[in-house]
């Protein structure tokens, strides 16, 4: 059993928790991510891991409470107990002294770029870091995210916070004003991930993209987390998360992801949440 050792309330729909998994957290690292399961009866779902102390032997997760089981998981309570939580599962980010990188993080996706800004940081990278949301009230460890970056830009949706539009703004503007940029890498709704690469694609700037599709095992055994990449087909589990944005079928991801809709919407009336 994993405990739930801290947990708190970033928006409505936003949690952040705190799990004692010291196994997990000894092996850890940037780029990783999670599958946990509540109870027996309970969904496998992924989760890409915010942070983790290998000495308190914690892991932290983030997530949005959008189905069944996020929903479920935002009403557990500090002590309360998870059934599986396995890790660390898909490949680490390669963490390497690039120069000039810009991370450009939307929504949720900024909880998973928190370790690799701070680790991009700290092997002496000059760090730019883009944060995208909503609005105000759904961006999310902006301090956090600042200690390790060299400037910081805030965009939202609705102008409540930052400058009013999207990162993808940002980053042409950064392009535009003669930025030297050695690579880019963005974690957030695929839409935007798709737009931050058409960016950069005409400027040949290496460019990452970590996705989260749908996944059941997590080993590579399913095939629900493939994704086309170029003329190969990947599986996200085990050959990403992180992929060559320029390479993503962007289109064909949203189609996939979208597969189970009806299903969840349905899921969530049979169990009340």
């Amino acid at each position: 059993m994993y405990e739930i050792l801290e947990k708190k309330i970033l928006s409505d729909t936003v949690k952040l928790m705190k799990v004692k998994a010291p196994l997990v957290a000894k092996k850890a690292k940037a780029g990783q991510f999670i599958i946990l399961r509540i109870d027996e009866k309970g969904e496998r779902i992924p989760l890409t891991i915010a942070d983790y102390d290998r000495k308190k032997g914690t892991i932290t997760v983030i997530f949005m409470e959008v189905g069944k089981t996020t929903k479920q998981l935002g009403t557990l309570k500090v002590g309360d107990n998870l059934l599986n939580f396995v890790g660390p599962l898909g490949q680490p980010s390669d963490i390497e002294k690039y120069g000039t990188v810009v991370m450009v993080g939307g929504g949720v996706g900024i909880a998973p770029l928190y370790p690799i800004v701070r680790e991009l940081k700290q092997m002496g990278n000059y760090v730019i870091t883009i944060l995208g949301a909503r609005n105000e009230k759904l961006l999310m460890l902006e301090k956090e995210v600042e200690e390790f970056s060299d400037e910081l830009y805030i965009t939202t949706d609705d102008g409540s916070k930052g400058q009013k539009g999207f990162v993808s703004d940002v980053l042409q503007k950064l392009i535009d004003d003669g930025q030297k940029i050695n690579m880019v890498m963005a974690i957030g709704p695929v839409i935007m991930m798709k737009v931050v690469a058409n960016v950069t694609r005409p400027y040949k700037i290496k460019t990452l993209v970590s996705l989260n599709p749908i996944m059941v095992d997590g080993t590579g055994m399913c095939g629900g987390c493939r994704v086309s990449v170029g003329d190969e087909t990947k599986f996200a589990c085990v050959d990403g998360p992180e992929f060559d944005g320029h390479k993503v079928d962007y289109d064909n991801l949203m189609l996939r992801n979208r597969r189970f809709v009806c299903e969840e919407e349905e899921s969530c009336k049979i169990a009340g949440v």
